[in-house]
């Protein structure tokens, strides 16, 4: 440490500071000639004194004068600067550290300007202060490391200077201990900054003398075998060279025990913090390595490397350095490592830490060998990384032993880290490895579900280390090897990944959530990566597999996170979808040849988000629609695409919407997307923004548009449900012919509807619905009735949606009529009931059950009128089919709650007859017919055809006017090859026998020919149909003088005892008068009229008296106890009020309150003359349903009063001017009726007459035809007058010449009977005494 002029320094800066106290706290840079390129001088000028004054003087005196104030200057400058650097090393044995880093930094800044002088003063600072303290000492040699690190470049003088000083203190023990010695050390390794070879060569001396090396010379070793930014790349090679050679050299020592047990006690000690390796264990870990790599003999380096096996492994960077100490080995010798590694892994000691069996004696809690097996993973990793070429025919071995330990040691963040550590080393040494990519390896697959299982370990609330983007990364590489992944494992592990990514919280949540660690990591950072890593692994496989095909793969995994009900996720997926396309646009073109798969699901989803609440996503659904449009233009037109700018790989949504209007073409440039104009980012874009992309989609691909749409219908958000209604609509209007499959989605945009809770995209969707069915109304009829069996709200609203346009309505009633026909009859049609397995005529009954449900919406109101005849021809033929199904008319158990609440076909197709008749106008028909309880026969396939001809002859009786245009349908339905229309065909024939129209339509030879055809029909029914008819008085007009004679004889029984007998009686006397049609009764019609009149004064007296069959006490006077209740528990209002009356109640059109004996006068609104009976404005009968009001249905009468109806119509002679109802009054002011202008023709009173009302309106017209009381028809008086006498009579008087006959009770409709209808539920299905549907 001599060096010359030792005092030198010390006295001039005593001079300077005597002379001047003042401190300059940097070096001046004015000096021409700096101090630092002062050589230094040796020992015999070191003693002698300068005197710079004295040889100035010997100069010229012109020189004189200019140099020495600038001499002194530099003198005094420098003494300064000498000055403050002496303070402060004098000043650095405080204890304060702020204050020493204080003084580091102010050194270390003077260095830079004069580091000679700055070298100097220190250098004589240890030189003339040799008793300075340890700690005194120790803060030198931190400024004296600062001092070099800052210095650009450094004198050899220098270098050995305090390379002798840094060598002299690395061994000296003091009470800091090692850290002393690693201060010394630090400053060898700032020395290395400008000659690493020297230092090297001292070192390695240190290290080659046979014994083992002090623990600070290993600490500078370190050192410089991991500061990457000491060496440049060749000297870092140069090193790396050196240093193996230093192993060469050391192979000798192996075979010292003392060497060799040192070696290990200082791998096995224990550092100051087990988490940090500390430099010389790091050191030797490599050394050791590299010095068994260049061992010859096999068995030392098994014994050295079972011996390194046998210490701890409960610290983790004490694994990874014995794993590494392998990894070299394994580099020259690979079989031995491979077989001390086996041995070790089928150790006692690691089969209990792998838990394969419990050790005697073993604590569980033995940490030193809890990890072996994370050791042994990262040791294969290390001899993966070392092999380098020759790792490939051991990669299989390699990785079916990790997955072993995978699965069977403990698992914790530690085997986690050490899985993922030796899978990383391992796939860059075979990614590294030349012809790895033809090379199959047959342990990827389980290798990738071992990835997977730690995939969904991670956390899903927290993001703290990088495993996610680590693992992502590992299943990229490990997908590009032979043999390629299957389908299937690839998709979980797609949805896996897609998962862990997506489905992580927002960043600020992130953020929170590591708020509580020590050192909190980078989430913003970690995010990023992990985001960048999946996009890898998505490019990944699209290079791996250029097909569009695999891009569809890929996109679909990634649609359901599109749609996901939180912005975060969206904005994650979305944005990898973009940065996908943004890729494949760039730098991967797909093949035209091949075609974009599914491009039209792609728009959809894009064209959704675009109208997302959330700013990014939609910014990030407008951008990924722009490269699909650049997608489809390259597949379609090659030649006439232009460039797109191609979007950056933006890891956040936020991103890409600042770069997107930016990236996308400006508008109006050829091939630019139509939607990018100003316009569109004034106003988030919507679903119709994709037209222009919609041009260059093919049938296929719009119509996987349209489903993508009807996807989006069940969306739980409003927002997203309205957008894809809107887009839906959009692709029905502008290319709804094209589409394909329509079936399919009518029956999807139903399901959809039931969980539409938005209003406004529930009536878009059905506005859709309407657009479609333009061009597709069959295939839509034929999906709808797949769930019309019963009918739900959104099926109705589909319905009407689908007949909207009066054409449709048509065309969907015509559809409806072409399944109503179509009616296979089960195997065992008697047996099989509801549980057979195969049902074919469910679409049958559901056509039957929607046309019921038609006839009362107002978009098929025209086309139900107008298609009259075919419908009640098809529904009375389809109520026969149904009675032959013989389907079970009560709820089975174990039915399905839904098919409990649906009415029996059995009523609903009775229900759709009389619905029909009251929807379209014929009131006439429907009273008729309710009155004789007409509709009780149509229950059972006995009685059918009763109802059918009751149900022709109320329509000839009333002369319907559409009595022609049945006809028209009616025969071809003879020629039908089912049974059931030919047989409801003739019945209807015969009783059209009876009408005036007959003859105009069909001539009386031609009806004869039909009728004999009929008697060599098939079915037996029809022949004795056709055999009636050709009876008829029609064709035998001699039957009428027959017919009348056996009046009289049957009249007389009207006044039996026996009521059965008597109703027998009238029975068999309207059967004779209905076959007399159109020639009546002749002079008979008195007689009858004044027999029947007698049972209606009945019902007159004994109003109130007594109830009708199947009423209970109480119902008369308008309790609701005798009420049935229909479905639901709603009491049927005024069942009981109505129940007693003796016609019951029909209401029509604008219904008012009719009390007896109130004037009934003409209402408004009366049809004009000739114009067809309006539907009703009041209830209309049928079942209940929401916005529809049902009336009270008719009540027959009591039994001799029904019986009488047709029996008094007859005896009142003539015909009235129009169709009369039953009972009905003439065309003059009566109470009750209705003026109708004259020559009106058929029309519907304004108001039907209540019961008590027309009765008795009848009975007044009776009184104007008789003669007076006791006088007979030709003047004279006679003694039986009681029939006229009766209208006098007093109420309960018997009839008078008749004692003790008692008639039939019957009672007089309650008070309020007559009053204005109200509304009501759907009455319940009534006893056989008042059946009613």
């Amino acid at each position: 440490m001599d060096r010359p002029r030792s005092h030198t320094s010390s006295s001039r800066a005593s001079s300077a500071m005597s002379h001047n106290p003042r401190i300059l706290p940097q070096v001046s840079a004015s000096t021409t000639e700096p101090t630092g390129t002062r050589a230094p001088q040796d020992s015999a000028q070191r003693h002698r004194k300068v005197h710079p004054t004295t040889i100035l003087l010997r100069k010229s005196e012109s020189s004189q004068a200019a140099l020495v104030p600038q001499e002194h200057k530099m003198f005094m400058e420098e003494a300064y600067n000498a000055a403050i650097c002496f303070k402060m090393l004098r000043d650095a044995s405080s204890s304060d550290p702020l204050h020493l880093k204080y003084v580091i930094k102010k050194v270390a800044n003077m260095a830079r300007g004069a580091p000679d002088l700055v070298l100097e003063t220190i250098h004589d600072y240890f030189k003339d202060n040799p008793e300075i303290s340890s700690r005194h000492t120790f803060r030198l040699l931190q400024v004296l490391e600062a001092v070099i690190g800052a210095s650009d470049s450094l004198e050899e003088t220098w270098e050995k200077s305090f390379m002798q000083l840094a060598l002299e203190n690395m061994t000296k023990n003091t009470e800091l201990e090692d850290t002393y010695q690693d201060a010394a050390g630090d400053v060898l390794v700032a020395l290395c900054r400008h000659s690493w070879r020297a230092v090297a060569q001292h070192l390695e001396t240190e290290l080659l003398t046979g014994v083992f090396p002090h623990r600070s010379v290993l600490y500078v070793l370190g050192v410089l075998s991991t500061d990457e930014q000491l060496f440049t790349k060749e000297d870092k090679a140069c090193w790396e060279e050196r240093l193996t050679q230093m192993a060469t050299k050391s192979v000798s020592f192996l075979n010292s025990e003392v060497w060799s047990k040192e070696l290990l006690r200082a791998l096995t000690k224990p550092s100051q913090s087990q988490q940090e390796q500390s430099p010389e264990k790091d050191f030797l870990f490599t050394y050791y390595g590299l010095i068994l790599q260049a061992e010859e003999s096999s068995l030392t380096v098994r014994t050295h490397l079972q011996g390194l096996l046998e210490t701890s492994h409960q610290w983790p960077k004490q694994r990874e350095g014995m794993a590494r100490t392998v990894g070299l080995a394994a580099a020259r010798h690979l079989d031995d490592v491979w077989a001390v590694l086996d041995q070790f892994g089928r150790s006692t000691r690691v089969k209990w830490s792998l838990h394969l069996f419990s050790l005697k004696g073993q604590s569980s809690e033995d940490l030193r060998w809890k990890w072996a097996g994370s050791t042994i993973l990262l040791a294969y990793g290390e001899v993966a990384a070392k092999a380098k070429a020759h790792i490939l025919p051991w990669v299989d071995n390699i990785l079916s032993r990790m997955i072993f330990y995978f699965h069977h040691s403990s698992w914790d963040e530690t085997l986690k880290h050490s899985f993922l550590t030796a899978m990383l080393m391992l796939v860059g040494a075979i990614s590294r490895s030349e012809g790895a990519h033809s090379y199959e390896f047959s342990q990827t697959s389980e290798l990738l579900e071992c990835l997977k299982v730690l995939m969904e370990k991670e956390p899903q609330d927290a993001l703290c280390t990088p495993s996610r983007w680590q693992t992502l990364h590992l299943i990229s590489s490990l997908c590009q090897l032979r043999p390629p992944i299957g389908l299937e494992r690839k998709s979980r592990l797609l949805s896996v990944c897609l998962r862990a990514v997506f489905a992580l919280p927002p960043l600020d949540a992130l953020q929170k959530h590591s708020c509580l660690f020590l050192e909190p990591p980078d989430i913003q950072a970690l995010l990023s990566q992990t985001t960048e890593a999946l996009d890898g692994m998505l490019q990944g496989f699209l290079v791996q597999s250029p097909s569009a095909e695999e891009l569809q793969f890929l996109l679909s995994h990634m649609y359901i996170w599109m749609a996901s009900e939180k912005e975060h996720e969206r904005q994650r997926a979305v944005s990898s979808c973009v940065v996908l396309l943004a890729f494949l646009n760039r730098s991967l073109p797909l093949d035209p040849q091949q075609g974009l798969k599914r491009a039209g699901q792609l728009a959809g989803v894009l064209g959704i988000l675009c109208q997302d609440p959330d700013k990014a996503v939609r910014s990030c659904g407008l951008q990924g629609l722009g490269h699909l449009y650049q997608l489809l233009l390259r597949q379609r037109k090659p030649e006439a695409t232009p460039a797109l700018p191609c979007p950056p790989l933006l890891g956040e949504a936020a991103q890409v919407a600042v770069q997107t209007q930016r990236e996308l073409p400006p508008p109006g440039v050829h091939g630019s997307p139509p939607w990018s104009s100003a316009d569109q980012r004034a106003s988030p874009p919507g679903p119709l923004g994709i037209k222009g992309l919609m041009e260059h989609l093919t049938v296929m691909e719009l119509t996987d548009l349209a489903w993508t749409a009807i996807d989006g219908l069940g969306s739980p958000s409003p927002l997203r449900a309205q957008a894809a209604a809107q887009m839906l609509f959009s692709v029905m209007k502008e290319h709804g012919a094209k589409l394909e499959r329509v079936a399919n989605m009518g029956r999807a945009i139903h399901l959809r509807l039931c969980s539409v809770h938005a209003s406004q995209a529930k009536d878009t969707a059905l506005q859709a619905v309407t657009q479609l069915a333009r061009s597709h109304t069959p295939e839509l009829v034929t999906a709808f009735l797949d769930f019309s069996q019963p009918l739900d709200s959104h099926a109705v609203g589909l319905w009407r949606a689908l007949g909207a346009e009066q054409a449709v309505s048509h065309v969907v009633l015509e559809a409806l009529l072409a399944w109503l026909q179509e009616r296979p009859l089960p195997t065992g049609a008697g047996e099989a009931g509801p549980c057979s397995s195969e049902k074919p005529y469910l679409r049958s009954l559901a056509a039957m059950n929607t046309l019921l449900e038609l006839q009362f919406t107002r978009e098929f109101k025209g086309a139900v009128r107008d298609a009259y005849p075919r419908l009640l021809l098809a529904l009375l033929t389809q109520t026969h089919y149904v009675l032959e199904l013989n389907l079970p008319a009560e709820p089975q158990p174990g039915q399905q709650a839904q098919e409990t609440a649906a009415a029996s076909p059995q009523s609903t197709s009775v229900e759709a007859l009389r619905s029909l008749l009251s929807t379209t106008g014929h009131w006439h028909d429907f009273a008729h017919l309710e009155l004789q309880g007409a509709w009780e026969h149509f229950a059972s396939i006995h009685t059918y055809q009763k109802g059918v001809g009751l149900l022709a002859r109320a329509m000839v009786e009333n002369q319907c006017p559409q009595i022609k245009t049945v006809l028209g349908q009616l025969l071809p339905r003879l020629q039908s090859q089912e049974e059931r229309e030919r047989k409801a065909a003739i019945l209807i024939l015969t009783e059209f026998l009876h009408s005036p129209a007959l003859l105009e339509a069909l001539p009386r030879q031609a009806a004869l020919t039909l009728l004999a055809r009929g008697l060599r029909d098939s079915s037996a029914a029809v022949r004795v149909c056709s055999l009636q008819g050709l009876g008829d008085i029609l064709f035998h007009p001699e039957k009428g003088t027959l017919l009348r004679g056996q009046l009289p004889p049957f009249l007389d029984g009207f006044f039996q005892k026996s009521e059965p007998v008597v109703v027998r009686v009238m029975a068999t006397v309207s059967d004779v008068l209905h076959r007399l049609g159109r020639h009546g009764a002749g002079a008979q019609s008195l007689g009858v009229a004044i027999h029947a009149r007698s049972f209606f004064d009945d019902v007159s007296v004994r109003a109130g008296r007594r109830l009708l069959p199947g009423t209970r006490p109480g119902a008369g006077r308008g309790s609701a106890r005798g009420a049935r209740r229909p479905p639901g528990g709603a009491t049927a209002a005024g069942a009981g009020r109505n129940s007693g009356g003796s016609h019951g109640t029909v209401w029509g059109p604008g219904g008012s309150d009719h009390r007896p004996g109130a004037e009934g006068a003409a209402q408004p609104g009366v049809p004009e003359p000739g114009a067809p009976a309006p539907a009703p404005k009041g209830p209309v009968p049928g079942r209940r349903r929401a916005g529809q009001v049902r009336l009270l249905p008719l009540r027959r009468a009591a039994p001799l009063a029904a019986t009488a109806h047709p029996l008094l119509h007859t005896g009142l002679g003539a015909r009235p001017q129009r169709p009369p109802l039953p009972l009905d009054l003439p065309d003059d002011a009566r109470p009750g009726g209705v003026q109708h202008p004259p020559g009106a023709g058929p029309q519907l009173p304004a108001q039907l007459p209540p019961a008590h009302q027309d009765l008795g309106c009848a009975l007044h017209r009776l009184h104007r035809l008789l003669p007076p009381p006791g006088r007979g028809a030709d003047g004279e008086q006679r003694g039986l007058t009681a029939a006229a006498a009766s209208l006098r009579r007093p109420q309960g008087g018997p009839r008078a010449g008749h004692p003790g006959v008692r008639h039939p009770p019957a009672v007089l409709p309650p008070p309020g009977v007559g009053q204005a209808p109200v509304m009501e539920p759907r009455p319940p299905t009534p006893p056989p005494e008042h059946f009613s549907i």
